[in-house]
């Protein structure tokens, strides 16, 4: 919410020498998230004045269109002589009045003017357009032209308020109100102490027959509807300079008078309105829940299907507008520019003032993508009593700025309803903030936000109508604590029980992280959120119960409204987005939950704030949820080693992603099997099944390798991308989580190699177990360094595996004989086993 400083002072009397950064430093300490204070006109300097054309001669032989102009610009040039300038723009003519800098002026960002000669002219000045004096967009995109009653020669500078503050303030989901200057000078006036000019404060005529027809059917979307009628207004009126400027320093850009005085009150009370071309709406004005299927073409000239849940304002031909989100193009109120000489422009208007439901109108503008300023206030809360004066002062302006009469119907339809009372305990808010307040600060303090408020130790208090966000105890206590100052709370450091730290599962997370980053990997962590047919890309079967998926109701992102049940969709779209931005060598990982649906779905019930919850009322919570186990993995791509003066570096590959699976493992003390596997997005001939053993039974806990060549396709990767994810929490309920200190022996070791034998299929994992398990307790280590296939010299169908096998006693130096009979006897198990025969 953009507020300029000059506005707010209207309502708050604030002291001459209060600076922009001195109201951000007041409202900051009250709460509010002022980000920056805009300084405009910051290095403005004149002459800058009010010129008219006298004459435009076209200058031809260039390439764009050039006009050389005279100007009068009355006594401001110091000789009353008309002003020769050189102007490319071609929006104004002969007897318009423009804007004029003159030599010696100074625009924003620091742009002297002097006289220059250009085009074969000397220009002595410059005509301005709205962007070049940093005004904002006013739709022109060309020079400024102003009213003809606009006299000749007067300072532009105060004219068009060029110098002023505006404050940025980044508004809270539950401080609707503060979406409007009255907000924000309510919350000014309590951060002052000063008193409140309230615009709102106007005297409205009552409901009456006479009123424009209004049928309410759903008054649950629709609880309050105000309706007034101004006819006659001039097609030829134009909104005021004040009025577009302050439409401009809040960001938004005027468009015609009838549309923005309702804009402009909007900006002001923070209700919502839309003005109807009367002529135009055909029959009663209605409000209800759209028919599945209905269409709507919005002001936006994009024609809109309509779901059941949506609430429109019809008449008698069907809906003419999304409600509190955007009006329909066939009411849409037109200018004077809509036919020749204004004939077809706007001079009848409805005026609608009405009060949605936040819910409803949040879920219509999210299903549409059609966020708007209206939508932006009804979805976070407005004042529904502010309705009718809003309606008045849209109506007051229309008279005073297009001439119009205002109808002596007033309509309104309200569902009747009561005002939210809340019981606090006058010393609530001093046990929530450990500071004594007494009962006189924490009345004060709530009347001051509008609260009415009775009783002595128990305080009954009526909420205003402007903070639906004030609900229960706790809201009211943060009233009184924000408004005497977050920063006059006592710093007490929580004094937590000896002996509580880090738990051993969280203790592991840190050492896989520090393990996998020590290996070259970055962390990257994503959004949990999937679409559906990236389960098509990885190439999954149909029944694989990885597709299972939780659903949002309520998604951050229609395309991604499922939660994941992997990493790789996320790990993958990081490694795509750094390749595209020419990061080819990359190694990424992350470990997070992922969300597994149960069988029997349940609705969670609400936890209680007031105390801990038991463990049985935690364990019925958890009982309904998807289970959330934590898996780790990463993706490569790219060299893995580079090239360099030491040598040809070498790229990723499957192997390496085995690694790193290896590397997770270790640290959680468990002895990590691989062997060949297959599955979903894994290339079939380069795919590790990674296998722990708990509690004396086989797991699959992961898979690693490189990736198919079409899911390498379809996700649009690097050639030979490798990838590896696992359970992490299965991974760290097979290991011991007592830590093993490495077994150092004096006395030397006995190393036997070993070449087999053995059918193609056969893994090279089993052959290893066979070996460890023939060899007993002398095996220290073991490992497979050599594959060889060759049908010549072994035969057709086989390959040979040749292993390192490191004998070690720790009590003896072992002897070629013990050492020997190991091996052997390896072999021996290994040949029961597997058919391996020794090689040669």
């Amino acid at each position: 919410m953009r507020v300029p400083l000059s506005w707010l002072r209207e309502y708050v009397d604030l002291p001459a020498t209060e600076t922009g950064r001195d109201v951000q430093a007041k409202l900051i300490s009250a709460g509010l998230e002022v980000e920056t204070v805009e300084q405009l006109g910051d290095g403005l300097k004149g002459p800058l004045v009010v010129g008219q054309v006298l004459t435009i001669e076209e200058l031809e032989g260039f390439k764009k269109p050039i006009r050389f102009c005279t100007v009068d610009v009355g006594s401001a040039n110091g000789t009353g002589e008309p002003q020769e300038i050189v102007c490319g723009a071609r929006n104004f003519a002969v007897g318009d009045k423009v804007v004029v800098v003159l030599p010696g002026a100074v625009l924003p960002g620091g742009f002297s003017i002097s006289a220059r000669k250009t085009y074969g002219k000397t220009s002595h000045g410059m005509i301005c357009s709205s962007g070049e004096l940093g005004m904002g967009d006013d739709g022109t995109h060309g020079i400024i032209v102003l009213p003809p009653e606009t006299e000749v020669g007067k300072d532009a500078i105060e004219l068009l308020e060029l110098v002023d503050e505006v404050l940025d303030i980044a508004v809270t989901a539950n401080r609707g109100d503060c979406l409007s200057i009255r907000g924000v000078a309510r919350e000014t006036a309590i951060a002052y102490g000063l008193p409140l000019s309230d615009p709102a404060l106007l005297d409205v005529p009552g409901p009456n027959a006479f009123g424009y027809p209004v049928q309410v059917s759903d008054p649950l979307g629709c609880d309050r509807f105000t309706a007034r009628t101004v006819i006659g207004l001039s097609p030829e009126a134009r909104s005021p300079i004040w009025l577009q400027r302050r439409l401009q320093k809040v960001g938004m850009r005027p468009i015609s008078l009838a549309v923005d005085v309702t804009n402009y009150v909007m900006m002001e009370l923070g209700q919502p309105l839309h003005a109807y071309d009367r002529n135009l709406v055909q029959g009663p004005i209605g409000v209800r829940r759209a028919a599945e299927g209905e269409k709507i073409v919005t002001l936006d000239g994009v024609e809109r299907k309509l779901h059941a849940e949506d609430l429109v304002i019809t008449d008698d031909r069907g809906p003419i507008g999304l409600a509190g989100v955007m009006g329909g193009a066939n009411t849409e109120i037109a200018d004077h520019d809509a036919g020749e000489n204004g004939a077809d422009a706007t001079t009848d208007v409805v005026i609608e003032a009405a009060h949605f439901d936040a819910v409803t109108i949040a879920r219509t503008a999210r299903r549409h993508k059609l966020s708007s300023e209206a939508s932006r206030r009804f979805e976070r809360g407005v004042d529904p009593q502010a309705a009718a004066a809003a309606a008045q002062r849209t109506v007051d302006l229309l008279v005073l700025l297009a001439g119009g009469t205002a109808e002596a119907g007033v309509t309104e339809v309200i569902a009747p309803s009561a005002p939210h009372t809340i019981t606090l305990a006058a010393n609530h808010p001093d046990k929530v903030a450990g500071v004594e307040y007494g009962r006189e600060t924490v009345v004060r303090r709530l009347q001051e936000v509008g609260c009415d408020v009775y009783g002595q130790d128990e305080l009954i208090v009526t909420a205003p109508s402007w903070r639906p966000d004030l609900f229960e105890q706790n809201d009211l206590a943060e009233e009184v604590i924000r408004l005497e100052g977050y920063e006059n709370l006592p710093s007490t450091l929580p004094k937590p029980p000896s002996g509580r730290g880090l738990t051993a599962r969280q203790r592991l997370h840190r050492r896989v992280g520090r393990a996998l980053a020590g290996a070259g990997y970055v962390e990257a962590p994503n959004y949990p959120f999937v679409g559906e047919g990236v389960f098509d890309q990885l190439g999954l079967a149909a029944d694989d119960p990885a597709r299972r998926v939780v659903k949002l109701t309520n998604p951050l992102n229609d395309e991604e409204p499922a939660l994941r049940t992997s990493l790789l969709p996320g790990l993958l779209g990081a490694l795509r987005r750094n390749d595209g931005r020419g990061a080819h060598d990359l190694a990424l990982f992350e470990t997070g939950l992922v969300f597994l649906p149960r069988e029997e779905q349940g609705i969670a019930g609400h936890l209680p704030v007031d105390r801990r919850p038991t463990d049985a009322e935690l364990a019925a919570l958890n009982a309904v949820l998807p289970e959330q186990p934590r898996h780790v993995a990463v993706v490569l791509s790219g060299a893995r080693e580079q090239a360099g003066w030491w040598g040809k570096g070498r790229p990723a590959d499957w192997a390496d992603a085995v690694e790193a699976g290896r590397t997770v493992a270790r640290e959680a003390g468990v002895e990590l099997t691989v062997r060949s596997g297959q599955y979903g997005p894994w290339h079939p001939g380069r795919c590790a099944e990674l296998v722990v053993v708990a509690d004396g039974t086989e797991r699959v806990v992961g898979h690693a390798g490189e990736l198919h060549p079409r899911v390498v396709k379809a996700l649009g990767l690097p050639a030979r991308t490798c990838a590896m994810e696992l359970d992490l929490d299965a991974v760290e309920r097979a290991g011991d989580g007592t830590p093993q200190a490495p077994h150092i022996s004096t006395f030397p070791v006995a190393t036997q190699d070993v070449a087999l034998v053995v059918d193609k299929p056969v893994p090279a994992a089993e052959v290893e177990a066979a070996l460890r398990e023939g060899a007993g307790e002398l095996l220290e280590a073991i490992r497979l360094f050599d594959v060889y296939v060759n049908d010549e010299q072994l035969g057709d169908g086989k390959k040979s595996l040749a292993y390192a096998l490191r004998f070690r006693a720790s009590d003896r130096t072992l002897t070629v004989d013990e050492a020997s009979a190991a091996r052997d006897a390896a072999v021996a198990l290994a040949g029961e086993r597997t058919g391996a025969v020794l090689r040669g």
